[in-house]
């Protein structure tokens, strides 16, 4: 259920300023039931994909597909956000958007190390894979950003950091501790540009 309610988070985020609360609350319910769990069913719950190898260790495909395929159709669908173009829209307090990324880098570990069902190596290694793919997606945006611009930034530091944490879900009970580097490196990379 945990995944479920994040998946609508990350979906709330693309339509934030476009759409009422009520209005998401309504597509929260429908979209779940009509796009998360069947699909969470096809990936997890021995369904088709599955059968057919499809391997998602903590949601890659269930939760971040969907919800980016979800919020880019409704941000397309919305149109674009109010200020877009006219305002700046950064952070309002950098500070808080680095607490954020600390506690969403925090979480991630449970949220990847608890998709092993236990305290074994998977887990550990879920969550070293987790933490080096989340530093390495922040020092190569950093690195990027420094090379094009001339010194890096606090936001892309915390950007390359979500990059990586983002990336690793899916893999990150199956992969080796380097491997998160390898993923967090390209992430970052990908990512910037």
């Amino acid at each position: 259920m945990t995944f479920a309610v994040i998946t609508c988070a990350l979906v709330a985020g693309a339509v934030a300023d476009r759409l009422k609360f009520s209005a998401f609350l309504l597509f929260s319910v429908f979209w779940l039931f009509l796009v998360y769990v069947p699909s969470a069913h096809w990936v997890w719950g021995g369904g088709f994909l599955a059968k057919m190898g499809v391997i998602d260790f903590a949601g890659g495909t269930v939760v971040h597909i969907n919800a980016g395929v979800a919020g880019l159709l409704a941000a397309l669908m919305l149109g674009a956000r109010q200020g877009y173009g006219k305002e700046n829209l950064a952070p309002f307090d950098l500070s808080m958007a680095v607490i954020g990324t600390g506690l969403l880098w925090v979480g991630w570990f449970g949220f990847n190390g608890g998709s092993a069902y236990g305290a074994g190596a998977r887990a550990v290694f879920a969550i070293v894979a987790t933490h080096l793919a989340a530093s390495s997606g922040a020092i190569v945006w950093s690195a990027l950003e420094w090379a094009e611009r001339g010194k890096p930034s606090v936001l892309g530091l915390i950007s390359g950091a979500v990059a990586g944490l983002g990336t690793i879900t899916p893999a990150s009970g199956y992969v080796l501790p380097w491997h998160g580097v390898v993923i967090g490196c390209t992430a970052g990379a990908v990512c910037y540009y």
